[in-house]
């Protein structure tokens, strides 16, 4: 699998479409919940990826609980290793916790949030990061100048 969350675009779509990378350490929690959250509000309207700098075998059980109670399912996503081709060809990349491991090329749109790592933590402290993420993600999609799906 590649970090590409979505199918491969055309060079036409791609260019109409923002692209937008989320990458913390894991690629197991945050960066597939926030990947999982724009995939649902953006639709196709924004390409869409996530990696890991050291990518768990799985992915969080309990991010997924979080976000299937919002009714978004994460469940047969699998954590990915970050791909230097694939921050060069995002628009913008946000990262979640990886520090210096995470790559950084002139020219992109870099964001680091700030969140706390769900990894270890009970359901009860992974909702209120699902619903920081969701947040962000609205806002995100704000200042990409794409209509919301939902």
């Amino acid at each position: 699998m590649t970090t590409s969350e979505t199918a491969p675009e055309t060079a036409r779509d791609a260019e109409h479409r923002p692209s937008v990378l989320f990458v913390c350490v894991n690629n197991a929690g945050r960066s597939q919940m926030a990947a999982g959250f724009l995939r649902e509000l953006a639709g196709d309207a924004v390409v869409v990826h996530s990696g890991g700098t050291e990518p768990a075998e799985s992915i969080n059980p309990v991010a997924v609980e979080a976000m299937a109670e919002t009714g978004i399912d994460i469940s047969s996503r699998v954590p990915d290793e970050l791909s230097p081709a694939t921050v060069q060809e995002s628009d913008v990349v946000i990262t979640m916790g990886c520090g210096d491991e995470c790559p950084f090329y002139p020219g992109k749109r870099y964001e680091d949030w700030q969140l706390d790592d769900p990894a270890g933590q009970g359901v009860e402290a992974v909702r209120g990061i699902r619903d920081d993420i969701r947040s962000r993600v609205e806002e995100l999609i704000t200042t990409l100048g794409v209509s919301r799906e939902a």
